[in-house]
């Protein structure tokens, strides 16, 4: 089992197999999430962009295109000032 030291300032290093499973690489973050059972899961915080098609999907919303999502953050921009 891969283990790690951890420093006087609470800083830690991933061990290479970890980082290999879970496909890290240098400036990558992480998140800890802790489990209803008190147990602490670290996953990665980088997507990849093909994990967020569909999040948005609504049945019966017509989809927005790139060109009305700039439109609407330009306007909302606008009303803030």
């Amino acid at each position: 089992m891969p283990a790690s030291l951890i420093t006087s300032k609470g800083q830690t290093t991933i061990p290479k197999a970890i980082r290999d499973h879970l496909n890290l690489h240098p400036g990558d973050r992480v998140d800890f999430v802790v489990r209803e059972n008190g147990k602490v899961v670290m996953e990665p915080a980088t997507l990849d962009v093909k994990e967020l098609e569909g999040i948005l999907y609504r049945p019966g919303r017509k989809a927005v295109s790139i060109e009305e999502m700039g439109k609407a953050i330009r306007e909302r921009f606008k009303r803030k000032q």
